[in-house]
């Protein structure tokens, strides 16, 4: 991980289907010119967040989780659904991320975002959900997104286009 920014980091919330989703979003990057990043979040280990342990030391590795969420200027997540909701993986990494400094929002606000899932239910409500609080923490979140299971496979037709939307888009300086 250099220090220099990137177009673009895709974001793996599991090591199976979704993994696999997003190292063909990184492949395809490359031909549109962007430099990118993969960050596999089943390979942190953060401690699980609650308000008890939070107190003034950050744990071990989320410092440079921020660093290099910052340096990118777009993300695509990628992510299963669990319990017809956002992977602990995710939603543990965004909650340590969000009580990071005086503004819970600022590693988030006017970043633009994809949304995809390969869940063994095609990851609706996952993706609703995401959305949700992608949006309430000021996020810009691509209209299209990618659902697909084992057995309706994402098209690569629908990573292309979701790249291209994605690369098209600036963040917001606010």
């Amino acid at each position: 991980m250099a220090d220099q920014p990137v177009d673009l980091l895709v974001i793996a919330a599991s090591n199976g289907e979704n993994l696999k989703l997003a190292e063909r979003f990184v492949e395809g990057a490359s031909p549109r010119g962007a430099s990118c990043e993969l960050l596999d979040l089943t390979t942190l280990s953060l401690p699980v967040f609650t308000p008890r342990i939070k107190g003034d030391t950050p744990p071990q590795g989320l410092s440079a989780l921020e660093k290099q969420l910052s340096r990118a200027q777009r993300w695509v997540i990628c992510a299963p659904e669990y319990n017809g909701s956002i992977p602990p993986v995710l939603s543990n990494a965004i909650a340590w991320l969000s009580v990071q400094g005086s503004d819970f929002r600022a590693l988030f606000n006017g970043r633009p975002v994809v949304i995809a899932s390969v869940s063994g239910s095609g990851g609706m409500e996952l993706l609703v959900s995401l959305r949700i609080q992608l949006i309430h923490l000021g996020a810009q979140v691509v209209g299209r997104q990618l659902h697909s299971t084992k057995s309706k496979p994402p098209r690569q037709e629908t990573i292309d286009d979701l790249l291209a939307r994605l690369l098209q888009l600036q963040p917001l300086t606010l």
